[in-house]
């Protein structure tokens, strides 16, 4: 039997990095959805203030099987 992915697009933030904010885009995704493999960022971008960036955001897509 072959499996199925479906994959989800989401958009996370984070006050550190972006790798954290990859990071929560999975936890809170794993919330509902369980079975992820994988997690595409598409973007990356980032909030500024003054001198200083302040959130670091995310487009991502992440995958995971149909059960």
């Amino acid at each position: 039997m072959s499996k199925v992915v479906k994959v989800i697009e989401v958009l996370a933030q984070s006050n550190k990095s972006w790798e954290d904010a990859a990071a929560n885009a999975v936890k809170s995704a794993h919330k509902s959805i369980k079975g992820i493999k994988s997690i595409n960022i598409t973007n990356m971008s980032a909030k500024v203030e003054g001198d200083k960036i302040v959130k670091y955001r995310i487009n991502a897509k992440i995958s995971f099987l149909i059960k």
